[in-house]
């Protein structure tokens, strides 16, 4: 029966990641952008985001910026 249910509605998980494929391949996209940055500037984009956002701009605009940053942050 569950498996009827998930013929007709559509797997909610596979849904939920077709949403998000977009946003992971705008994260990707900016990763040699983001090698390229000094540690240093990995720093100042912690600030750089926060101005951004009192500055009235939209979370989903920053976060695939900011998840790139926080991703070349952790590998270093």
């Amino acid at each position: 029966m569950v498996s009827v249910l998930q013929k007709v509605l559509g797997d909610p998980n596979q849904k939920a990641l077709k949403k998000l494929y977009p946003i992971v391949d705008e994260i990707n996209d900016l990763e040699a952008e983001t090698q390229e940055l000094t540690d240093e500037q990995l720093k100042a984009k912690t600030e750089e985001f926060r101005s951004r956002l009192t500055g009235k701009e939209d979370l989903e605009d920053i976060m695939p910026e900011a998840f790139a940053v926080v991703r070349e942050a952790a590998r270093r």
